[in-house]
């Protein structure tokens, strides 16, 4: 996950994208940084009590809200382009919530049914 934004970045930053940093950069950064947080306490919330990690899931959600909501203040308050940031923000956003969908996927594949 960070390996993958992290050469999307320099990719993209390498053809001519550098007049786009830092708000490309910072677009980066805010979903990696939420859906990497949110990996981590998922995995170690199912390896210890499987039926926790909904709950998990939506405090994550909620941390989120507030995390992206204080990233667009940082932005507006630096005085950052504001398109450069939300393209490459709806683009990392996306991509990593559906890689981190695959990762739930092949986890709970991987769970024993739960006994009533």
């Amino acid at each position: 996950m960070i390996g993958g934004s992290l050469v999307a970045w320099a990719a993209v930053t390498l053809a001519g994208g550098s007049g786009l940093n830092p708000e490309l950069a910072i677009g980066m950064a805010g979903p990696l940084t939420s859906a990497s947080a949110t990996w981590l306490a998922v995995e170690r919330t199912h390896a210890a009590a499987p039926l926790k990690v909904t709950g998990v899931l939506i405090a994550g959600l909620i941390a989120k809200m507030l995390f992206f909501g204080a990233l667009v203040v940082m932005v507006a308050a630096l005085g950052l382009r504001l398109r450069p940031f939300v393209v490459s923000f709806a683009v990392f956003f996306i991509a990593l919530h559906v890689l981190e969908a695959f990762f739930l996927r092949r986890l709970f594949a991987g769970a024993e049914p739960v006994a009533r």
